[in-house]
C-alpha cells in the first residue's frame, strides 16, 4: 500500500510502480467511484470485453414482453 497527497487542486499522482504494473498511459481514462467508503479506480470495459456477458441468462416472459413493447 502506498500513500499519496491530495494537491490544492484535489489531484493525486498514481505512484510509478502502480502505473507501470497497470501499464497506464498519459491521457488514458479511468472510472472512479466510491464503494463502502473507499475510492476505487478502474479501466472502463470495452465493448469487446462486454460481449457475451448475458450469455446463458434466463429471461422471464415479463422481461421479454416489456422490451418487445418498446
Amino acid at each position: 500500500m502506498e500513500t499519496v497527497k491530495v494537491s490544492p487542486k484535489f489531484q493525486i499522482v498514481i505512484p510509478k510502480r502502480l502505473r507501470e504494473e497497470l501499464k497506464l498511459r498519459p491521457g488514458e481514462e479511468l472510472q472512479i467511484y466510491l464503494l463502502d467508503g473507499t475510492v476505487r479506480l478502474h479501466r472502463p470495459r470495452s465493448i469487446k470485453e462486454l460481449r457475451g456477458i448475458a450469455k446463458g441468462m434466463q429471461w422471464k416472459d415479463a422481461d421479454r414482453d416489456h422490451t418487445e413493447r418498446f
